[in-house]
Order: structure tokens, then sequence, then C-alpha cells
């Protein structure tokens, strides 16, 4: 554990650089003018669909009884646009991560590397398709999961549980693969990521924690629905700034762990080497 908590404390250290805090600032303004946009387009229409839906089916009576059961029976009210916001959390979260990764984690890479690992060679075995493709297909399986364990979120014991398993798995997939993207070749990147899967999805699981902080703020009830606007504004800066933080510190195990790979590549060759060397 003690190469994951020095990385925690350069990260810590390099989230405090004010160049690191300023690279918050374009992805949380670009997620925030497209949501304002798609909220002030789509939300009201969302809602009533979903209104009509829970009147034509028999929604609401099944719904009061359970919530009444459970002793919420006053999150009734608010249910419709309580369920819109929860099926909208996960896609600000897509966007949040999309315009980190590709806005923010390449100077996240040359900020790390330059700095502090200039003689680590790029070996460039990652692709900005690879990257896309392991963003949108952990982000599939991640929504699916939210979209099943949503009900468990009424509960907050199982909140503290389900959504950090959640965001640890989703940041350990893609941020591991975007740390190691432009350092190390393709069969280091499969290598690393086998050897060190357990400490990886440790960071994982601490960052999902972290990452599921802004949750907290969708589980005020009525008051939630009242200021939404504010709320979402507030979570997806609070995402961002989560995912600028792990990026940082998948960077700096990732390539401490990738040098002290080639390190001992290069010692296991020295001892070991070519019969046409020894020739």
């Amino acid at each position: 554990m003690r190469p994951v908590l020095i990385a925690f404390g350069r990260a810590v250290l390099s989230q405090l650089h004010f160049r690191m805090l300023l690279l918050t600032v374009l992805p949380f303004v670009l997620s925030l003018v497209i949501w304002g946009i798609l909220l002030w387009l789509g939300l009201q229409p969302m809602i009533d669909w979903l209104h009509a839906y829970f009147s034509e089916s028999g929604g609401f009576a099944v719904a009061g009884n359970v919530l009444g059961w459970l002793g919420l029976g006053a999150l009734k009210t608010v249910l419709v646009p309580l369920l819109a916001m929860w099926v909208l959390l996960p896609l600000m979260i897509l966007t949040a991560l999309v315009f980190v990764g590709v806005m923010a984690m390449p100077i996240i890479i040359r900020h790390v590397g330059g700095r502090h690992y200039p003689e680590l060679e790029p070996r460039k075995g990652g692709s900005l398709l690879g990257s896309l493709w392991i963003a949108a297909s952990s982000f599939i399986v991640f929504a699916v999961l939210w979209l099943v364990t949503l009900p468990l979120s009424m509960f907050p014991p199982l909140t503290f549980v389900v959504q950090p398993a959640l965001w640890g798995w989703l940041t350990y997939r893609v941020m591991a693969y975007d740390a190691l993207a432009e350092h190390a070749s393709a069969e280091e990147c499969k290598t690393i990521l086998r050897i060190h899967r357990w400490p990886l999805f440790v960071i994982g699981a601490i960052t999902g924690a972290m990452g599921a902080a802004p949750t907290l703020l969708w589980l005020g009830g009525a008051l939630s629905v009242i200021f939404f606007p504010l709320l979402a504004a507030g979570a997806i800066w609070l995402y961002v700034l989560v995912f600028v933080f792990t990026g940082l510190w998948f960077e700096y195990y990732c390539l401490e762990a990738l040098a002290k790979y080639r390190a001992l590549m290069a010692v296991r060759v020295d001892v070991n080497p070519p019969l046409k060397d020894i020739n």
C-alpha cells in the first residue's frame, strides 16, 4: 500500500497547483453550458412523460405504498422529479468524464511525466480510439448497473457501498488505461494493469467514494427538486474536480509502476543476455 499512499500524497500536492485547479474550469463550463441547454429544453417534457407513464400504469399507487412502508411517504409528491434527476445523473457523469479525459488527461500526463518522469520513454501503446472504447463500454455497463441498483439509493447505508463500488470500477477501467496510454507500450500496459490490478482497484474504490459525494446532493427530497439547477451545477463541478484528482493519482501510480517495471526488465536482460551477445 505504500506506493498507493505515496502517489496519493503527490496527487494532492499537484491538485493544489494553480495549473491543475485551472484545469477544472473549461470542462466544468462546457458541461454546464451543455446541461443548461438540455435541461432547459428537455427536463419538463421528460417529467411530463414520466408523470403520464406513472398515472397510466398505476405506478403512483405502488410507489406510494412502498414509500409509506419505508416511512418515506413525503417523497411521493416529488417522486417523478427525483426519478428524472437520478436518470439524468449518469449522463452528467459521462459528460464530465469525457471532457476531463479529452481536455485534462493530456495536460495531466505532460505535467506528471515532464516534471517527475522525464527519463521515461513514451512508447504510445494506447490510442484515442482505445480510450474512447474503454470509456464508452465501461460507461454502458456502469449506467445499466446504476439504474438496476437505483432503488438501493433509498437506503443511505447501501448508498455508501453501492455507489463507491460502481465508481471504483468505472474509474479503475478508464483512468488506468489513460494514465499508461502515452508512456507504456501495448504489452507493458496489459502487464502493468494485470500486476497492479488490486492497488489500482483500491485507488478506484477510494476515488469512487469521493465521486459518490456529489450524489449526496440529490438526497434532499423536495429541497433537491427546488434547488435542482444549483445542485446540478455544484455536482458537475465536484465531478470534474474528482476526475482531475483521480487522473493525477492514477498517473503518479502508473508511471512509477512503469518505471520500476522497465528497470526490472533491464536488470533481467543484463543478467540473461541474448546468446548472440554472449558469442
